[in-house]
């Protein structure tokens, strides 16, 4: 296998190497990216939802052969099989197997990608990193804070490329907007906002029954310890159960989280926020799920910025999607939207400066991941499982304060911020789209309201008021048979 990635590496390097900074690689490099010797062998683990985009992504790349579906629900992993099979191509000879395990000792097997519920997440890299195998795996890249340091450990400690499903990383517009923000064209940003405002429905309440028998429900479940099977679960609605997903927050949220943190001045790149909060509720819809459909949260960094994050789901007439981030600077100016269009504020203007680049590797995420691994290089991910955990772990902590908060009446009072004017001035806004938009009573419902959490970014571990509560939320429990070893074990 050792032999096999340096054969890869060199065919993509070639003679005439890689220009480091923007990743772009020549015509001639590129060139000698061909011949079955250098093949890259994908598994694609979980193929329902997200899963499809994989095998579609990466099944249409030059050269890329999926060799393995995986998946515990064998009717959905029939299907799949002999689809990729009819197209044909190099896809003719895949395999359809329930337990990704069996992948991982097949040493012709180069990479895995993982579209499964994300409480599989962190552990699959672990797996895929001990068995020397790349791995592309989707948002979030951890279900809990611990695991995600132990996956970052163990990508470091074997050099595996993990790149993050965090598809911003891969963009062109993204990574011109972040450089020159990074670069102080438009002063200093105080605060990095995300929103993940899309339009969903409740889910309703469903009875918990046996699982169907094309289902393999301990694999399905892996490490969240669940009580019984509940249709509320599988396929997709297990995001917004605690015990598998992470809310909407770490879910559409991650893209947009990833930027904001991607965003904050390098003095503080790779470190976590030192305090968070969060607010919200999951208001109308009176259903099964545990996660809140609208959410406020803030976090503060040792460089004195913010990050913010909104988080509406519940429908009504004139609702308004934002999926998306805006930044504010320390002179009034913002940049909004997608395109980023610059809002000047009493005569505010970006600056005359040299921008920086930050590094991407082309191709886009499917294709950016495939040259990594032709390189063997890590460091070519465009989000790595360094950047992954950090990102990630932002929205883990939020969801914490939210998860250790306590109700209060509907009403403004609910968001105490402190002298943060900004933050009271967005926590407005959403209270009045769920005031007036959505028909939430004043005073007649109630906020979850967290409490602000000191954390440790060096020890990762909560200090301070409500620590207590809130350390017993960095690892989650796990069935047995599927535990994670230690940072230093790995």
């Amino acid at each position: 296998m050792t032999q096999r990635r340096e054969f890869l590496k060199k065919s993509v390097l070639g003679t005439t190497g890689i220009t480091i900074g923007a990743m772009s690689f020549s015509a001639k490099s590129y060139a000698k990216i061909m011949g079955a010797n250098d093949r890259v062998r994908l598994a694609v683990c979980g193929v329902n939802g997200r899963g499809k985009s994989h095998i579609n992504g990466f099944g249409k790349l030059d050269n890329v052969e999926i060799a393995y579906l995986v998946d515990p629900d064998s009717q959905v992993l029939g299907s799949r099989v002999q689809k990729l099979k009819e197209e044909g191509g190099l896809h003719t000879g895949v395999k359809g197997v329930a337990d990704v395990r069996k992948v991982l000792d097949d040493k012709n097997i180069d990479a895995i990608t993982v579209a499964t519920p994300n409480s599989w997440h962190s552990l699959m890299v672990i797996w895929a990193a001990q068995a020397k195998k790349h791995i592309y795996v989707e948002k979030p890249a951890s279900h809990d804070i611990y695991e995600g340091r132990v996956a970052l450990a163990a990508a470091e400690k074997y050099g595996i490329v993990v790149q993050h499903g965090a598809q911003r990383r891969s963009s062109d517009h993204w990574r011109k907007q972040v450089s020159e923000i990074r670069s102080g064209k438009y002063g200093k940003m105080v605060v990095s906002h995300g929103f993940a405002c899309k339009p969903r429905e409740g889910i309703g309440f469903k009875p918990n029954t046996a699982p169907p028998p094309h289902l393999d429900w301990n694999l399905w479940k892996g490490p969240a310890i669940i009580d019984k099977y509940n249709e509320n679960l599988v396929h997709y609605n297990w995001h917004w159960n605690w015990a598998v997903g992470n809310g909407e927050l770490n879910n559409q949220g991650t893209h947009q989280l990833d930027v904001a943190y991607w965003a904050l001045d390098p003095e503080v790149e790779n470190t976590h926020p030192k305090r968070v909060m969060a607010l919200g509720g999951r208001f109308k819809w009176d259903d099964q799920g545990e996660t809140p459909n609208t959410m406020f949260a803030l976090a503060e960094f040792a460089n004195g910025q913010y990050v913010f994050f909104n988080v509406r789901n519940v429908n009504h007439e004139g609702y308004v999607r934002e999926v998306t981030n805006r930044f504010y600077f320390e002179d009034g100016g913002r940049l909004i939207g997608e395109n980023g269009e610059y809002v000047s504020k009493n005569g505010s203007q970006p600056r005359n400066v040299t921008v920086k680049d930050v590094p991407m590797t082309e191709g886009g995420n499917w294709g950016s991941f495939i040259t990594a691994v032709r390189a063997n290089d890590p460091s070519m991910a465009n989000g790595n499982m360094k950047d992954a955990h950090y990102s990630c772990t932002l929205g883990h902590l939020m969801n914490t304060s939210y998860r250790l908060g306590e109700k209060v009446p509907f009403n403004a009072k609910a968001g105490q911020f402190g002298d943060n004017k900004l933050a009271y001035e967005e926590f407005m806004k959403i209270h009045a789209i769920a005031r007036d938009g959505m028909g939430v009573p004043e005073d007649k419902a109630e906020y979850v309201v967290g409490p602000w959490l000191e954390f440790d970014g060096e020890a990762e571990h909560f200090v301070g008021d409500r620590a207590t509560e809130a350390n017993r939320l960095l690892a989650d429990p796990r069935n047995a048979g599927f535990d994670i070893p230690s940072p230093t074990s790995v």
